[in-house]
């Protein structure tokens, strides 16, 4: 059953009550650091190893080549349309992270659709968030079965709520404009913020924006009704106010591996030398090293 308008929320946060009593849901223990770089607080999740113990490991039940066919019960918190439902991230980071997954197998590797912007649409619309789409392995996805994610705003207690924002540049509504304090290719645009109260419509718009922003920086863009799979790696991210796509060169900065929470100023390590590194270095080194430079 598809949702209703107005419940997706509590069912987020109910579903997540209950995977977490079941342990179906095995949240990732992290400390935060803030990092400032090029007038951006960036905010890194440090792993807390102490808290992992051998009942704590990750492990998927069912398909483990591919755990969206089925997903877990457990973590099924609705369906969003006729082509896509929500589910829980298992490990997740962010206290009610939601994978927006397609019922029937298609690449991650596959730009998004029409179907896809409905669908993150209907989500956003029912909660304040960040969603984000990693655009292959080496715009980090983790897995090869189409899914968009979305995790809730702010990201923290302190600073903005979305870390990067200070930078971003106040365009006009719906018109590519570029960061000037981002070094590597790029294309944003802010959206008119009325725009996700009526999810068909923003669907609409933000696939055509979508297909101007691949273009904009050299990537084949999608035509309506056809699939087609991406030119380059990318990460991608959406909030109600703007949309951010960087095309990708490499996966990893120094063992730091990056998806497109990384350009969205949420960084995670593994270890107190990963760090340590970012602090030595600077986050937007990192970012910049897994990008494409801008030409000059």
């Amino acid at each position: 059953m598809i949702f209703r308008t107005g419940t997706l929320w509590d069912l987020l946060v109910k579903t997540s009550e209950k995977a977490l009593y079941s342990r179906a849901l095995q949240p990732v223990q992290t400390e935060c650091t803030f990092i400032e770089d090029g007038g951006i607080q960036f905010l890194i999740r440090a792993l807390i190893r102490s808290k992992i113990i051998k009942h704590d490991l990750p492990v998927f039940k069912g398909n483990k080549a591919n755990p969206f066919l089925p997903p877990e019960k457990e973590l099924v918190v609705a369906d969003i349309s006729r082509t896509h439902i929500a589910v829980l991230n298992k490990f997740n980071v962010l206290k009610h992270h939601l994978l927006i997954i397609t019922m029937q197998y298609e690449e991650q590797e596959q730009l998004l659709t029409c179907n896809d912007f409905e669908a993150l649409w209907l989500c956003m619309a029912e909660f304040d968030g960040l969603a984000f789409y990693n655009g292959g392995k080496i715009g980090g996805a983790s897995q090869g079965h189409k899914h968009i994610q979305i995790v809730p705003l702010p990201f923290a207690n302190v600073g903005h709520a979305v870390p990067i924002e200070p930078v971003l540049c106040q365009s006009k509504a719906n018109l590519l404009s570029d960061v000037i304090r981002f070094p590597f290719l790029h294309a944003f645009v802010r959206l008119d913020q009325s725009l996700f109260k009526s999810p068909s419509e923003a669907a609409k718009m933000t696939f055509d924006l979508y297909a101007s922003m691949l273009s904009s920086v050299g990537m084949a863009a999608p035509r309506a009704g056809q699939p087609l799979r991406q030119s380059m790696p990318y990460c991608f991210l959406v909030t109600r106010k703007w949309m951010l796509l960087v095309p990708r060169s490499r996966e990893s900065f120094n063992g730091i591996s990056l998806n497109s929470l990384a350009f969205a100023g949420s960084l995670f390590v593994n270890n107190e030398r990963q760090l340590e590194t970012l602090k030595d270095l600077g986050p937007l080194k990192a970012l910049t090293s897994v990008a494409i430079l801008k030409e000059s």
